[in-house]
């Protein structure tokens, strides 16, 4: 294989950014051929005279990407061919071949969701995690995060994705999804991972965001009267 002269240059960098350590930590921290298996029985095979797949690890490696940086489908898209980091983690070698588009992105997004495994996903970077000796500590830190979803209607369907919601942060609105992640205050690992429209408020998730062990947990104004909330009763 080719490289260009970007790559080349980006290979001999001396400094390592923070993005290439962090997906490096990922790159090491995922079990890749067990979150393959447990894809592989849902991903289209290819069969007949369409355009043959994107090959699953690498739709499953830009997916990655595209939660752990709190991307849009067409933000993960420009990221991949601006960043080389992200190029590299996700195998894309833009000599001989081009990014996904942000519709075959929303596609596997949408089907990792409809079959529930955005969980399993999580549960089995957790498990490797864990077998690794990195466990969960006594705190957890909640916060939610954004993704933006396209708000035109000039799409197939003629419509905005009716799973995602406006929402407002500060002075600005936002048409998306929002992230709600608990993360354990001492390792810095994110332990749970909740999906919701962007709309839904950030208290009203706290109680999925905790693993149960915690002595001390932790959030931002959002989550002011969370002890009050009907599901965290008793």
């Amino acid at each position: 294989m080719q490289s260009s002269f970007s790559d080349a240059e980006y290979a001999s960098k001396k400094k390592l950014t923070r993005r290439d350590r962090f997906l490096a930590e990922i790159e090491a921290a995922t079990p890749w051929p067990a979150l393959v298996a447990a894809i592989l029985p849902y991903y289209p095979k290819g069969d007949g005279r369409g355009r043959p797949p994107i090959g699953l690890e690498r739709m499953l490696r830009i997916y990655i990407a595209q939660q752990c940086f709190g991307l849009s489908d067409e933000g993960v898209e420009d990221a991949i061919y601006d960043s080389q980091a992200i190029r590299g983690f996700v195998g894309i070698d833009l000599t001989h071949e081009s990014a996904p588009d942000a519709t075959t992105l929303l596609k596997f997004r949408r089907l990792l969701e409809k079959n529930n495994l955005t969980q399993r996903i999580f549960n089995e970077i957790n498990g490797h995690l864990a077998s690794k000796g990195l466990t969960m500590r006594e705190g957890t830190i909640v916060d939610a995060t954004l993704i933006a979803a396209p708000p035109s209607t000039k799409n197939h369907d003629g419509e905005r994705d009716p799973e995602m919601h406006q929402s407002k942060k500060g002075n600005d609105w936002h048409f998306g999804m929002k992230a709600h992640v608990g993360v354990d205050m001492a390792s810095g690992l994110v332990h749970s991972v909740v999906g919701t429209a962007g709309n839904v408020a950030d208290v009203t998730q706290a109680h999925a965001l905790l693993h149960g062990g915690e002595v001390i947990a932790m959030g931002d104004a959002s989550y002011q009267g969370v002890a009050k909330r009907p599901e965290n009763a008793g």
